[in-house]
């Protein structure tokens, strides 16, 4: 093996140009793969973080539309109890009602959590504009946009009016903005008492359990075997899969792209190497009869070409590797937002990038076995008697 080693290395070298050429052919191939691949995982994250990075996996809802869950914490204590696999749950209590600043009246959707789970999930701290606190009872956040059209201040006092007709007074502690329109022009976030209180529900009353757990991918699975192990007939289980199908298809479909791309990358890197070692084999088959003359046997003529294909894959997987990094710095750096954010965040994936660069090496070597089989079937007699 070490004289085979020796040997390869002796060819290699003695056509510089031409293994540049093939290193940097696996190198660009290797680095689309690595560009193409990142890029496509940073933008299905940040999609599935815009969808679902501040938003329940799992929601219990009562089986009837605005009916309440009863004795939620008893169905919470089980459910936690029961899957390690949830990180974060909170109850809630969501409702239509109205806000009222002076002459001014506005639908809204008032959502009443336990505030120091629900920031678990919706990052609301990390969100607010004014203000620093969460909000106690009979206090309340707003969106930036119900605060900028009913020109409210922190401090300032506004009405509730629950579909009922009955009104309630709020002190507005702090605004929000959740990158969502829809969200900042119709969310009010209270306490969960304070919620109970303003729509009749009772203290073990919600209208919904809403959880994330450690893989938002198994919320279908999940949410099934939570069904049927809780044995309540009137709750039912909803995962944010079955919610946006659309959205699941169209990262589908990003897979499958990206996927295919990294598949042809790979049949021409195969292709290309072994079509030049192939040329190689004729180029050098003189020098090859000559040693198999001098005693090296057809295995060992083999294994020259072999760890050609072995060398030339790991001097192309890291250029590959090296070069696939650059593009996407250079990508973070030229493709901006106007606020100076990339377009796309890219995603490091250092499993994939050494997945990567490990299909260049077997890649490499497979690419090398047509010629190691050419060189095996080579007489020297035939090649030294022909020149």
């Amino acid at each position: 093996m070490k004289l085979a080693f020796r040997i390869a290395l002796r060819f290699l070298t003695s056509s510089k140009g031409q293994t540049v050429l093939i290193a940097l052919g696996i190198a660009i191939g290797i680095s689309v793969q690595i560009f193409i691949g990142s890029l496509i995982q940073g933008l299905q994250i940040s999609l599935l973080d815009a969808t679902i990075g501040n938003a329940s996996h799992i929601t219990i809802n009562a089986d009837e539309k605005n009916a309440p869950i009863n004795d939620y914490t008893s169905i919470r204590a089980t459910v936690t109890s029961n899957h390690s696999e949830i990180k974060n749950i909170s109850p809630t209590l969501t409702r239509g009602a109205f806000i009222k600043v002076g002459d001014d009246v506005e639908q809204i959707v008032y959502r009443g959590f336990e505030l120091i789970e629900a920031d678990k999930i919706y990052k609301f701290s990390d969100a607010l504009v004014e203000g620093t606190q969460l909000p106690e009872d009979n206090e309340i956040l707003i969106g930036v946009d119900i605060a900028k059209d009913f020109d409210i201040r922190i401090g300032d006092t506004v009405e509730i009016i629950t579909p009922e007709g009955d009104i309630y007074e709020n002190k507005v502690v702090g605004t929000f903005d959740l990158k969502v329109s829809s969200i900042n022009k119709s969310w009010v976030i209270g306490s969960l008492t304070t919620a109970q209180m303003l729509f009749g529900f009772t203290s073990d009353q919600v209208s919904a359990i809403e959880m994330q757990i450690d893989v938002p991918f198994d919320a279908d699975v999940l949410s099934e075997r939570m069904q049927k192990e809780s044995g309540i007939d009137d709750i039912l289980f909803n995962n944010w899969k079955a919610d946006n199908e659309q959205l699941l298809s169209g990262l589908s479909g990003q897979s499958t792209s990206s996927y295919m791309i990294q598949v042809f990358v790979v049949i021409s890197v195969v292709l290309g190497i072994a079509s030049v070692l192939a040329i190689t084999v004729l180029q050098k088959s003189r020098q090859i009869g000559i040693l198999k003359a001098m005693g090296i046997n057809d295995r060992l003529s083999s294994q020259i070409f072999l760890l050609q294909g072995l060398i030339l894959g790991i001097l192309g997987g890291i250029f590959g590797i090296i070069l696939g990094l650059g593009l996407l710095w250079s990508f973070t750096k030229f493709a901006l937002n106007p606020d100076g954010t990339p377009v796309v965040p890219i995603y490091i994936n250092l499993s994939f990038i050494g997945l990567s660069g490990l299909i260049a090496v077997v890649a490499s070597t497979v690419a090398s076995i047509i010629p190691a089989i050419k060189s095996k079937k080579l007489s020297p007699i035939e090649v030294i008697k022909n020149g």
